[in-house]
């Protein structure tokens, strides 16, 4: 789950850039993948151990950020939606777009992880 983990890393950093520089936004806030991205790659890095305990430990703290992740991102993207039709506005759909994504990500990250734990969890029990 390490070098998952390491590439919905990497995916998320480059989402976060392309958000950025791509829609040359001058706000910080676009850069949230890329911080959920590098959380996710240093905890990928430091789940590589012999340490089963270690690895446990880190596949726990990685979905964590990736349901953390998930539900920021979602919830942001229905609310800044929500928020702009009842003002009568349009909403930033770059923004919105980008929101999503990182939703998508991270929803599909969540769902390896917790595959991989019923998994694990199965061939313990065996």
């Amino acid at each position: 789950m390490a070098k998952t983990t390491i590439v919905f890393g990497v995916l998320l950093i480059v989402l976060g850039l392309a958000g950025f520089f791509g829609t040359g936004s001058t706000h910080p806030t676009a850069l949230i993948p890329t911080w959920f991205g590098l959380a996710l790659m240093l905890g990928g890095f430091l789940s590589i151990s012999p340490s089963e305990a270690r690895r446990k430990i880190f596949a726990h703290i990685n979905v964590t950020v990736g349901l953390l992740g998930f539900l920021g991102a979602a919830g942001s993207a229905l609310h800044n939606y929500g928020h702009n039709r009842s003002l009568g506005l349009d909403p930033d759909y770059k923004a919105m777009t980008y929101q999503l994504i990182m939703a998508g990500l991270m929803l599909v990250y969540v769902n390896l992880c917790v595959q991989s734990f019923i998994k694990a969890r199965s061939k313990t029990q065996e």
